[in-house]
């Protein structure tokens, strides 16, 4: 009797449709029928339906853009995953847990976890062809962990957007013939300004440096700010880089991968010869080579603590850039033949020795710094935005032509946040346009949209207290909940769709099958790993703060409430599925019955 199957038939297609034994029909091509039905499933659809015997992807190639040549995919995720955190993260944490030794348990992470994850998200890409959301017809029940990275994305492009104007707002004060950063006589400056060679007491808590008072007084007007519940208006100057940031952002994506393909050729490979530039300069000045060895000791005691291992363990999560939804989709515009193996392997390791480049080049000016200044290395030595916007910053201001240096240096920075911004960007447009059809005719609209409504948010972080809503959004938009996306998105391929299935979709695609080792790390150790790092996130949480300001209650509550909603997306999608397949309206009823 029909009321008494159909329940199982739904639940079969809600979590894995079966492959047929035939090869007629393709277990892909199966799915995208039945998940096009919105208010139950077409039974019809399995038995009648006659496809040509050799399609090659589900969503036909001849109606997908593809990247115009293999060259801008590779710099897209090359420049997606190589980011700020890349120079201001990745050396700071090697120098503080050991030096070359934090490079063990790093690799570690890296081979058990980072690569087979990186592998993954760009295969599911390119077979199903689709965003974010759109790759789970391969088992609906699982398309709400879609929505949490593609709302996660547009969170983080909230506040992304401002570090990069401030690049640009650095960018456009170097055109001097002194850098105003340098002294203590300007209006920004307290009463606590002390350059460091009139300091005698550098680490008096007390004293800032003129670099300092620049970036927090001078460029984000903090002191006008009593807190969150102050913010004030946006500022001018920020607003006006915040908007010439959104305008690249938009001409760089509104014709999609034709046109962001062109823009990572510069964005993508400027860092690398800048970088290059930078490491050749910095190796010159005294007590360079003093940075650089105290960058590379070799400590392996450090790796008796376990805070070192999760440390590596949460920086591979975050700096291969899994979780996002950006991988999937720009693996989806690739032919459906491409060898995704390859390149998972070829970019994964570039961004890994990115990162371990990178800290010659901000080691060298740090242990150039400790020398000028006469102060150990751990008084410079810092990560986050404190190193690119004060540390390196003073650095550049006391070398002979230091506005020159000072120009090449925000030009990287600029192009490092705007291809990562970009990839964001591409996430949440690829997503929903590919979930939701009628949108592909409006691309350009809908781009406008997106990028306009990430910028009206962002000023918010423009404001005298934006600094406040900026530490915020970055302590809660993408911490837990990104970890948490990546786990369910592993154990829906794992588990639900199935490694072997998994498995024969890459070998289609490439003609090679995944080796025993991928496998296993697909199915067993990459959830595990991902499960044991959202306890740990969970399990070592601390409220946000800014320096000696801790943020009230209620701020910490919207914080939370920010990372919940789109974690929620998860179950709350799952709930939704399952209902309208037990539940169909009439009409899907009707049809059944006229079916049998």
């Amino acid at each position: 009797m029909l009321t008494e199957t159909a329940p199982v038939v739904l639940m079969s297609s809600v979590v894995a449709p079966e492959k047929p034994t035939s090869n007629t029909m393709g277990p892909k091509e199966v799915e995208l029928i039945l998940v096009k039905e919105q208010n139950g499933v077409q039974f019809t659809s399995t038995t009648l339906v006659a496809p040509a015997p050799t399609q090659t992807h589900p969503s036909g190639e001849e109606e997908r853009e593809t990247w115009g040549k293999k060259i801008d995919f590779l710099l897209s995720v090359i420049g997606f995953a190589v980011d700020l955190a890349n120079v201001w993260r990745f050396p700071y944490l090697c120098y503080k847990n050991g030096g070359g030794a934090f490079l063990v348990p790093y690799l570690f992470f890296m081979v058990i976890a980072g690569m087979p994850l990186f592998y993954m998200e760009l295969a599911l890409g390119q077979y199903n062809r689709e965003g974010a959301a759109g790759v789970w017809k391969i088992c609906p029940i699982f398309k709400g962990v879609g929505f949490t990275v593609i709302l996660i994305s547009l969170y983080v492009g909230f506040y992304y957007n401002v570090i990069i104007s401030w690049a640009l707002f650095y960018l456009f004060s170097s055109f001097t013939s002194e850098l105003p950063w340098v002294h203590c006589n300007n209006t920004w400056n307290s009463p606590n300004c002390s350059d460091w060679a009139d300091n005698s007491s550098v680490g008096d808590i007390y004293k800032a440096t003129p670099a300092q008072e620049y970036f927090e007084r001078g460029v984000l007007h903090i002191q006008d700010s009593n807190g969150i519940d102050d913010l004030g208006r946006p500022r001018w100057q920020l607003t006006s880089c915040l908007g010439v940031v959104i305008v690249l952002l938009y001409f760089s994506l509104w014709k999609g991968v034709k046109t962001s393909g062109k823009v990572v050729w510069i964005t993508a490979t400027m860092p690398y010869v800048v970088l290059t530039v930078l490491l050749l300069r910095g190796v010159t000045l005294p007590g360079a080579i003093d940075g650089i060895k105290a960058y590379l000791s070799v400590d392996f005691l450090r790796l008796c603590d376990a805070k070192v291992w999760i440390e590596a363990a949460t920086q591979i999560c975050f700096s291969l850039g899994v979780g996002f939804g950006v991988l999937i989709a720009f693996s989806s515009y690739n032919k459906f033949s491409n060898n995704c193996y390859r390149d998972a392997i070829i970019t994964s390791s570039i961004n890994s020795l990115t990162s371990f480049f990178s800290g010659f080049v901000v080691f060298s000016f740090l242990g150039y710094m400790s020398h000028k200044h006469n102060v150990a290395l751990d008084k410079v030595a810092r990560d986050g935005a404190g190193l690119v916007f004060v540390i390196y910053p003073e650095a550049i201001a006391t070398l002979p032509g230091s506005s020159v240096w000072a120009v090449i240096f925000f030009i990287m920075l600029l192009t490092l946040g705007i291809d990562s911004a970009m990839g964001g960007m591409e996430s949440v447009i690829t997503g929903l346009i590919d979930e939701f059809k009628f949108l592909h005719k409006h691309r350009e609209l809908f781009t406008l949209f997106i990028v306009v409504s990430t910028f009206l948010i962002s000023l918010f972080c423009v404001t005298n207290g934006g600094m406040y809503v900026f530490t915020l959004l970055d302590h809660f938009a993408a911490g837990t909940s990104i970890l948490f996306g990546v786990l369910i998105e592993a154990i829906g391929i794992a588990w639900f769709y199935g490694v072997d299935r998994f498995s024969d979709d890459i070998e289609e695609m490439i003609g090679q099958r995944p080796g025993m080792y991928w496998r296993l790390c697909w199915k067993f150790v990459s959830p595990c790993f991902l499960l044991f790092m959202v306890c740990v996130s969970f399990a070592t949480f601390n409220p946000p703060n800014y320096g000696s300001y801790t943020f009230p209650p209620w701020a910490n509550m919207v914080g939370w409430c920010l990372a919940m909603s789109s974690m929620a997306m998860v179950p709350l999608y799952a709930i939704y599925k399952l209902c309208t397949l037990f539940f169909p309206k009439k009409s899907s009823c009707n049809e059944c019955r006229s079916f049998h």
